[in-house]
């Protein structure tokens, strides 16, 4: 079984049975965090950019789970010697136990001197799943979903810092996305959304709303 565990704001888990991939673990100091960083269990770490909100507790989680962290050598940087590491960059393609990590662009400032912010698409228990981090709207979105056929996007729908609710619709067309799971909304006044109208705004694809705390199996 696949399943998609969202611990709030952009922190969410796949967990395949055997591999849990982690994406931008942002726990501490996080309003909308459902559990503790103590509490999560990880064997792969994503980090999209070094924002506070998505780097959080990389550090801390690989140390203490033994997981690999994957990101940009920027940011990879960050995490100290000694730690699991695999760094890669936009375009780039890593095979792991659970599949492949692809490295795609994303439009958003990085938090890191010389760092870029990226997304991933993700290629876990046959199903590929387009994790878009911090970005506005693109064209190149359907480049994205040509390459490899998205079964599930997780979009940023927030605003002010990200796409709002109408561009992250347009994107789901753009990458011709079977499913859509909204992301990066509410957890302050300043991104605060309602992700039943981001829901009706999507044509052609299932809108699944989690919120913190709750998990979905992907099918």
């Amino acid at each position: 079984m696949l399943s998609y565990n969202y611990y709030g704001h952009a922190c969410c888990q796949i967990d395949d049975g055997k591999d849990k991939i982690l994406i931008d673990p942002y726990f501490t100091g996080n309003p909308a965090a459902s559990v503790k960083e103590s509490e999560v269990d990880a064997t792969y770490v994503l980090v999209t950019h070094a924002h506070g909100d998505h780097i959080g507790d990389v550090v801390s989680v690989v140390v203490r789970t033994d997981a690999t962290a994957i990101t940009i050598p920027e940011i990879l940087d960050l995490a100290g010697d000694g730690a699991k590491t695999i760094g890669m960059n936009l375009g780039g393609t890593v095979k792991t136990s659970f599949g492949f990590v692809r490295m795609v662009p994303a439009l958003h400032s990085s938090g890191v001197p010389g760092g870029v912010a990226c997304g991933y698409v993700i290629n876990v228990g046959g199903k590929n799943i387009y994790f878009a981090g911090d970005t506005a709207l693109f064209g190149d979105m359907k480049l994205i979903g040509e390459r490899d056929k998205i079964d599930y996007a997780i979009l940023p729908i927030g605003g002010h810092y990200t796409m709002d609710p109408v561009d992250a619709a347009k994107a789901v067309e753009f990458l011709g996305a079977e499913n859509v799971i909204p992301i990066h909304y509410n957890t302050w006044d300043i991104i605060k959304q309602d992700p039943e109208e981001f829901a009706k705004l999507v044509k052609n694809a299932k809108v699944h709303i989690v919120k913190p705390g709750e998990s979905i199996e992907l099918i």
